[in-house]
């Protein structure tokens, strides 16, 4: 019941299990025992947090390069007047399970991924669960302050890469309100953009301080400015790729959706407290550790 019910709509899970079984369980039985396996697993996270524990790796696994990358996604909820709330999301990948399919294409096998409805401070610990055995971790995360924070706080040595097409959208947002002509935009863009691939960051800063000052813009210059020199040593993709890295975070992009097939469906509003029970089993799931909650459930028995 619990696993058709985080992969199905409760009628939908109704309807396949009666008729893959003969039994005779409706929505709501499924959705409660949803809830119930999907509370136990946060229960137990917060315990092995609460006791400082981390995830245990092989020595092996625990030295080879991880990706990380971390990103919010709003869901509707029935809390205040259904209201939306934010689902924070963590995914962590070894790198060896990263596959290159084509030049631009990559298959990712297995992740680990974490998610909570709540509060950054309540959300990094799952994370840091999930870290703290490793030694070798990339991240690879927008601009968010809170993350990078966190990041600088906790995980010094890390190696920090600001996901190169939030760098882009940021130039391309200021090229709108600079450049009247669409075709001199799109130029200065390409340029810009290839020069902070395959160049320096330094170079490209110094490119848009030279541009002529107008009072339209000016705000929105500074602000570019300002974000690139903030980052300037997670920009550094030229060196980044030398290095045989990814730039990109095109898989907590993925990653949400992963979620949204089941959790934002058309129509759909949850309670906060079964939106992160969800969220719980759905993060389970996709993590191919279902025997989690096989275990909790002979336990409970």
């Amino acid at each position: 019941m619990c696993f058709v019910g985080q992969n199905l709509v409760f009628e939908q899970a109704s309807s396949v299990i009666n008729n893959l079984t003969g039994a005779d369980f409706n929505a709501k039985q499924i959705e409660r025992t949803c809830h119930l396996y999907g509370g136990l697993l946060e229960a137990e996270t917060q315990l092995l947090i609460e006791s400082g524990a981390s995830k245990k790796y092989s020595s092996q696994t625990a030295n080879e390069l991880h990706y990380a990358m971390i990103d919010g996604a709003m869901y509707p909820t029935k809390e205040e007047e259904y209201s939306w709330k934010e689902v924070k999301l963590g995914r962590v990948i070894r790198s060896q399970e990263i596959l290159s399919l084509s030049e631009k294409r990559n298959y990712i096998e297995t992740s680990t991924y974490v998610g909570h409805l709540g509060e950054a401070k309540d959300f990094f610990p799952k994370m840091e669960y999930v870290l703290d055995g490793l030694k070798k971790i990339v991240f690879i995360c927008d601009g968010a302050k809170w993350i990078w924070n966190w990041i600088e706080l906790n995980y010094p040595e890390s190696i920090q890469i600001l996901d190169f097409y939030h760098a882009k959208e940021h130039m391309c947002e200021f090229a709108k309100d600079y450049f009247s002509n669409d075709k001199e935009r799109s130029q200065w863009v390409e340029i810009q953009s290839n020069a902070l691939m395959e160049q320096a960051p330094e170079i490209v800063i110094q490119s848009i301080r030279n541009l002529k000052s107008q009072e339209k813009s000016s705000v929105k210059k500074e602000n570019l400015l300002n974000y690139y020199q903030t980052n300037i040593n997670r920009i550094r993709y030229k060196e980044f790729k030398a290095q045989g890295l990814y730039i990109g975070s095109g898989a907590i992009e993925s990653a949400h959706k992963l979620f949204q097939e089941r959790l934002k469906l058309s129509g759909q509003h949850w309670t906060k407290e079964g939106l992160q029970k969800m969220t719980q089993l759905r993060a389970v799931y996709k993590s191919d550790d279902w025997e989690r909650v096989k275990k909790i459930a002979k336990m409970a028995a």
